[in-house]
This record gives structure tokens, sequence and C-alpha cells, in this order.
């Protein structure tokens, strides 16, 4: 089995998560879901769905590799008051791995290259936000990586239709193991510098058999600025994020699964993302670019580093 899967940094945010949810009752009561709240955002809030799409072939370029899909349903129920929101709701997903070039046949994939992996989930959510910027973020994800994830038949299926070059290797993909993730985010405030500017920083953690790791991010907006999630809003954004990386099954094979593999990882990881985006009162969309250091310590940011596209499509109903 893997050695310890945390670092400082991961005991730290979680211990500031975990801290923050709980250090009194009342805080703890606006971080944790209840069956009273759940029942009154049901039968009173809106239902908003949410379609996310990751890919590296949204950028035009006729090569495929490392995080080359994700893909992402979400639904929830929001009930929006003057100055907060609270949100319960579900969401169901896929994430595809692979080495650096689709085409590369097994016989032909270095040891050192990424694995083809594929995730597929499904989980739950509470988030709670208020006009100053502060919010959280409760999830717990139950999913499955390996052949279970059906990962060569999507990406097989897309390339078909998008006539693209066909995955050679999805034999070669990690053993198959049912997984969990929990993940938490906080966010303490948000720091206007005038009407149209502000920034806003936020905690992150996952804790679970398929990924660990803690990292912190911070969002600049410059636009039309919305103080709630689901007001009418529409500005661009620049997002720069930290990450301590604990465990990625990924890379690593499931926890349980006792994989022995050559890639080591790199523990720690960048992320820019530059984007827009635009809301209305029943629908939004959303465009960004991301470039993702490598997650292999082996290889350089000018090997591994990875590039790819995100597209948001929003509906309130």
């Amino acid at each position: 089995m893997p050695g310890s899967i945390t670092t400082p940094l991961i005991r730290l945010s979680l211990m500031t998560l975990t801290g923050v949810a709980l250090a009194n009752g009342a805080l703890a009561q606006s971080v944790l879901p209840s069956m009273a709240e759940f029942s009154q955002v049901q039968a009173s809030g809106v239902s908003v769905a949410r379609l996310s799409i990751d890919n590296d072939s949204l950028l035009l370029k006729k090569d495929d590799g490392f995080y080359t899909s994700g893909n992402q349903l979400s639904m929830r129920k929001v009930l929006t008051a003057a100055n907060t929101s609270v949100a319960y709701g579900w969401q169901i997903g896929q994430d595809l791995y692979t080495a650096s070039d689709i085409k590369l046949r097994p016989e032909q994939i270095a040891s050192l290259d990424h694995p083809y992996a594929g995730w597929i989930y499904a989980g739950v959510f509470r988030e709670s936000s208020d006009a100053s910027g502060a919010g959280h973020r409760l999830a717990l994800d139950l999913g499955c990586l390996g052949p279970c994830a059906g990962g060569e038949w999507s990406q097989t299926h897309l390339h078909r239709l998008i006539q693209q070059p066909m995955p050679q290797a999805w034999s070669t993909q990690l053993q198959q193991e049912w997984g969990a993730v929990l993940s938490a985010e906080w966010s303490p405030s948000r720091w206007s510098l005038n009407p149209n500017i502000d920034i806003s920083p936020r905690f992150k953690a996952r804790a679970g058999n398929i990924f660990t790791d803690a990292g912190i991010d911070a969002t600049l907006r410059l636009g039309q600025l919305n103080a709630l999630p689901e007001q009418a809003s529409h500005y661009g954004y620049l997002r720069a994020e930290i990450k301590a990386i604990g465990y990625n099954a990924t890379l690593q094979g499931g926890y349980f699964s006792n994989q022995t593999l050559a890639v080591h990882l790199q523990r720690s990881v960048g992320e820019l993302e530059l984007g827009y985006q635009w809301r209305a009162t029943k629908y939004g969309f959303s465009a960004s670019i991301l470039r993702r250091s490598t997650e292999i310590s082996e290889l350089s940011n000018a090997v591994g580093a990875q590039n790819f596209a995100k597209l948001q499509f929003i509906y309130a109903m």
C-alpha cells in the first residue's frame, strides 16, 4: 500500500476547513447540511442545471493526451435571499486520462508516460454564499476508476464523431477500483477594488482513495459583477491556483489496487485559467482556457504541462 498520503499543506488545509466549519455551533450550522434547510430549499428554491465540458480538442489542435476530457452534469436547487444563497444538488461526471499521445500503441508508450485512466462518479453537495464573498462547499462523490468508467467507449465514439485519431492503448488502462472522495471549499471574503473589479481567495481540499490534495486559489474578475452566484453578470476573469498533491489514483493506480507504476507524483501543481462568463436570469455561459503544470515529476513542464479549454452551460428552470 502507498505510504503517507498527507503533506503539511494538506493537513493544514484540512484542519482549516474543518475548524472553520466546527469552531462554534452557529458557524457549523451555516456550513453543514440539515434536513430542515434541505426541505426549505427544495420547497422554495429555483432549479439550475449546469453542463461543464473540459477537453483539449476544444483548442483545435490535432493532438490529444494527459487530462484529455472531463464532463460533468449537475442539478441544484438554489434558494436566494437578499444577501445569501444556499444550494443543494447532485452531480455526475466522467474524467479521462491518456498517454501524452493517443496515437501511440501500447508497446510505444514510455514507462514514464501518463497511464490510461477513467474516473466516473456521482455525488451530492451543499453550497452557501453571501454578498460579502464568503462561502462554503461540501461534497461527496462515489465512483469507479478503471474499465468500469467506460473511458475507451467514450473517447472512441467521440473521436469517431469529430473525426480525430482513435486512441490506441486503452488496453493498458489502470486496474479497477471503487472510490470515494470527500471535498470541501471555503472562501473567506471578496476584496472589491472598485464596483467593476474584485479578487476572491479560496481554500480547497479533497480526501479519499482516488484524490487527496489541498490547494489555494484566487480569482480576479473585471466587468459587471454579481454578488451571489445566480445573479446576472458578465465579466472576464483570471484564476491562479497552487495545489499540494497527496494522492492521485489516475497516476498511481487505485489506493487499494497495489499497482506498481514507474511514474511519480509532482507534489505541487500550478494552474492558470483565463475566461469569460455571462449570466442572465435563465441562461448562462462561460468559456476559458487553462494551463496546468506537469503532474509527473519525471516530466518537465515543456513536456508534461497540460493545455485544455472549458465550456459551461447554465439553465435555470
